[in-house]
């Protein structure tokens, strides 16, 4: 039984997942992970550094070479690639239309899940992603499953991405963009996006953020001791 406690968060693209996790992370004064930013860094050396995807041999080479770690500034969680912060860079388009392919990747999977497995095998965390209850911590005391309208999410990311900046990515573009990424997480054989059985399930289309942290608030309280 495991001693240190575990929320897995998992869900669709742009639904809240990362907003959840750290307000809860915070709440209850946890560690909060984002395991999909670490597929986002992953993908962004794989761009930089030309790496086929489809070669084996270079997966396995590259993924040598990676060195990813988080660190928390101004209330909020980082990510460096070998060092360097990439923390806005990985939210970035290029970024967003290659990661299902990279998430896929069975070497790169597999890898990822031993770094999460290691994050958290000691202290209490909040962990969000596509297979986090399902694969990474499937004995985590409290998992939520979340989902919205795919409309609503496309809004909220075009949103977020014009708030940083972007003015060349259309609303038609992320809805797109999200379609695709629901399409390959899903359909992947490598851990798919799926609800685990013991998950409570969070349809946040008509929640605010407040409203959405205090249903989950309630709902660890209901399930940890």
């Amino acid at each position: 039984m495991r001693k240190n406690l575990v929320i897995a968060i998992d869900g669709y693209s742009s639904c809240g997942k990362s907003t959840l996790a750290k307000a809860l992370a915070k709440k209850l004064g946890f560690i909060y992970i984002d395991s999909g930013a670490m597929y986002r860094a992953v993908t962004l050396y794989f761009i930089r550094n030309k790496v086929d995807v489809n070669d084996p041999e270079a997966v396995i080479d590259a993924l040598q070479h990676i060195e990813l770690n988080f660190h928390s500034r101004d209330y909020q969680s980082h990510i460096t690639l070998n060092g360097e912060e990439v923390s806005e860079e990985i939210r970035q388009m290029p970024v967003s239309e290659y990661v299902s392919e990279v998430s896929a990747n069975k070497q790169v999977r597999r890898e990822m899940v031993k770094q999460q497995q290691r994050m958290g095998k000691s202290k209490n965390i909040v962990m969000d992603g596509r297979d986090i209850g399902t694969t990474v911590f499937k004995d985590a005391q409290v998992k939520f499953f979340m989902t919205a309208d795919p409309k609503i999410r496309a809004e909220r990311r075009f949103r977020e991405m014009q708030s940083k900046g972007d003015t060349t990515t259309s609303l038609e573009d992320v809805f797109e963009n999200l379609a695709h990424r629901d399409y390959a997480d899903t359909t992947r054989k490598e851990s798919p996006l799926t609800r685990a059985e013991d998950a409570i399930i969070l349809d946040n289309t008509n929640l605010t953020e407040s409203e959405q942290l205090a249903f989950a608030s309630e709902m660890v309280h209901q399930h940890l001791p």
